[in-house]
C-alpha cells in the first residue's frame, strides 16, 4: 500500500510540476522566451548539425537550441520546456529512493531560480537531463570498467555536466569507482590539449554551450523584477502591442534610456507623444533613441524606432551591431529578419536574398522569407506594401552620415523629406525638448500646428508653454519636473 501511495503522490508532483511550469513561462513570463528565441537561428541542415556537435557538449547545445526555437509559438515553447523539467523531476524520483521522493523537486527548483540569469542557455538544462537519463539506464548495470568506454564519448556530447553522471554512479558503485573521476579529468585535459586549444581551459571545464557569456558562469540570480520589465517591453515592442506598454508604465516604471525608449515609441504609435510624453520618466537626451552601445539588447527599442521612423539605414546598423554582439556568436532571427526587411526597402535586393536564404532554412521564419523573396524583384508589390511601401516614401533618398549630437537635426530633416511623417514631427520637437532647447522649440512650434494633424495644441506642447512663460515656477508641471531634474543631474 505504501509503495502505491509513493507511486501515486510522485506521479502527481510530476503532473504539478508540467502543469506549474507550463503557466508560469506561457502566462507569466512569454517575454522570457521570446528574449531567449531572439538570439539564435536554429538551421535545418546538416553543416549547422555538425558546426554543434564539433563541439563538448555539441548534442545538448542542439538539442537545447532545437527546444528553443519553438519559443516563437510561445505555448509550444512553454509546453516543451515543462515537459523537459517533468523529465528532469521523474529522473531524479528514479534515482533517489522512493521514500525520498519529493526530494526530486529540489534540482527542479534550482534549474528553474538559475534560468532566471538570461544568459543561462537551455543547453545546460538538457545536458543535465541527459546525464540523469543516462544514469538511470546504467543504475542496475555494476559493470564499471564499460564507463572507460562512456565518459569520452559521453562528454563529447553532453558536456562537463556529465560529471553528475560520475558522481552519481560513485554513490551506487561505491569508492572503488572513484577513477572515473580520474578519468573523466584526463578525458577532458586530452580534449583541450589535441582538440580545443584554442579555447580557455576554464570553458573547456565548465562548458562551452552552456552560458551566453565567455568565460563566466551561472549565477543564482533568480527573476530580477527590473530586468525581467525590461524584457516584456522590449518583447511588447517586438510585438507592437503599443497599448500594453503605456498601460504597463502607467503602473511600473525602470529608470533606464531603454524604457523610456519603449514607452516613447508605444506613445508615438498612438499618437501620444505630444500630450503625454513627460507624464512618463526620461531618462534625458537618449530618451528617444539611445546612441550605439555594443552590447546585445540595449539598442533594439531605438533600431525598431528607426524603422518605423523611415530611417532604414540606421536601423539596419543597429540591427547588425546588436546581432554582431551576441557573444556566443549565434545568429539572431529576429534582427536577420529587420536586416533582410532593410535591404528590401533600399532595394540591395541581391544582398537582401542571402539573408532570406538564412530563414528559409529555419522552421518559423521560412514562410515569410519565400513570401518575401517571391515579391522582392516586383517593384509594383513592394511599393503597394503597407509596410515597405510607406517606408521607401519616409526614407532619406541620399546616404549620408551623422553625428548623435546632431540627432534632432535628423528628425527635421527626415520631416521635411515627407511632412506626412508626422512620427518624425514628433520626435524633432521632442528631441528639442529633452534637450532644453527651447528657442528651438518655439520656433518650430508651428510645424506642429500646420502639419501636426491636431484639433487644438497637445497638451503636453501646452504645459511646455506654460513653463516657458512662466520660467520654470511651475507646480504641477511635468515638464518643469523634468528640467529640474535634468539640472540637478548636471550639477552633480
Amino acid at each position: 500500500m505504501k509503495k502505491v501511495m509513493t507511486k501515486y503522490c510522485n506521479a502527481c508532483l510530476s503532473v504539478l510540476v508540467g502543469i506549474g511550469m507550463f503557466l508560469f513561462w506561457y502566462v507569466a513570463y512569454p517575454h522570457a522566451l521570446s528574449y531567449q528565441e531572439q538570439y539564435q537561428l536554429f538551421l535545418w541542415t546538416w553543416d549547422y548539425f555538425l558546426e554543434r556537435i564539433c563541439l563538448p557538449g555539441g548534442l545538448a547545445d542542439w538539442l537545447g537550441e532545437f527546444i528553443v526555437q519553438f519559443y516563437y509559438v510561445e505555448w509550444m515553447g512553454a509546453l516543451l520546456l515543462s515537459l523537459l523539467f517533468v523529465a528532469l523531476q521523474l529522473l531524479t524520483a528514479r534515482l533517489l529512493p522512493k521514500s525520498w521522493w519529493l526530494m526530486s523537486m529540489v534540482p527542479v527548483a534550482l534549474l528553474w531560480w538559475l534560468m532566471g540569469d538570461i544568459n543561462v542557455l537551455l543547453s545546460f538544462v538538457v545536458a543535465v537531463v541527459l546525464s540523469l537519463a543516462l544514469a538511470c539506464f546504467r543504475m542496475k548495470k555494476s559493470l564499471s570498467w564499460t564507463d572507460a568506454l562512456i565518459l569520452p564519448l559521453a562528454y563529447w556530447l553532453i558536456g562537463p555536466a556529465i560529471w553528475i553522471y560520475v558522481v552519481i554512479r560513485v554513490l551506487q558503485l561505491g569508492w572503488k569507482h572513484l577513477w572515473t573521476s580520474g578519468w573523466l579529468l584526463a578525458v577532458q585535459l586530452a580534449a583541450y590539449a589535441w582538440c580545443l586549444p584554442q579555447w580557455p581551459l576554464q570553458q573547456v571545464f565548465m562548458g562551452l554551450n552552456y552560458y551566453r557569456v565567455p568565460l563566466h558562469s551561472p549565477q543564482l540570480s533568480g527573476y530580477d523584477q527590473d530586468m525581467y520589465e525590461l524584457i516584456r517591453q522590449d518583447y511588447l515592442v517586438r510585438n507592437e502591442r503599443w497599448d500594453e506598454i503605456v498601460k504597463r508604465a502607467g503602473a511600473y516604471q525602470v529608470r533606464t534610456p531603454f524604457w523610456s525608449n519603449c514607452v516613447n515609441l508605444a506613445l508615438s504609435q498612438k499618437r501620444l507623444l505630444a500630450d503625454r510624453m513627460f507624464d512618463f520618466y526620461q531618462s534625458g537626451d537618449d530618451a528617444l533613441i539611445i546612441p550605439r552601445t555594443r552590447d546585445l539588447t540595449s539598442m533594439l527599442p531605438s533600431a525598431e524606432a528607426f524603422w518605423h521612423l523611415g530611417m532604414v539605414n540606421s536601423a539596419q546598423r543597429y540591427m547588425f551591431d546588436t546581432q554582431e554582439s551576441i557573444l556566443n556568436g549565434r545568429k539572431s532571427g529576429r534582427c536577420t529578419k529587420r536586416i533582410a526587411e532593410c535591404m528590401i526597402v533600399n532595394g540591395h535586393h541581391q544582398t537582401a536574398a542571402k539573408q532570406l536564404d538564412l530563414l528559409k532554412k529555419s522552421l518559423f521564419y521560412r514562410t515569410w522569407a519565400e513570401e518575401v523573396e517571391a515579391m522582392m524583384n516586383d517593384e509594383t508589390k513592394l511599393n503597394a506594401h503597407p509596410v515597405y511601401g510607406r517606408l521607401r516614401q519616409l526614407r532619406y533618398k541620399e546616404n549620408f552620415l551623422y553625428n548623435y549630437e546632431e540627432i534632432d537635426k535628423m528628425f527635421g530633416l527626415l520631416f521635411m523629406n515627407n511632412t506626412e511623417n508626422k512620427m518624425a514631427l514628433d520626435y524633432f520637437l521632442g528631441q528639442l525638448l529633452l534637450k532644453g532647447n527651447m528657442q528651438a522649440f518655439q520656433q518650430y512650434l508651428g510645424m506642429a500646428q500646420q502639419y501636426g494633424g491636431y484639433r487644438q495644441m497637445p497638451l503636453g506642447y501646452q504645459d511646455v508653454m506654460r513653463c516657458i512663460q512662466m520660467q520654470g515656477r511651475v507646480a504641477d508641471s511635468p515638464y518643469a519636473k523634468y528640467i529640474q531634474r535634468m539640472t540637478e543631474r548636471r550639477g552633480k
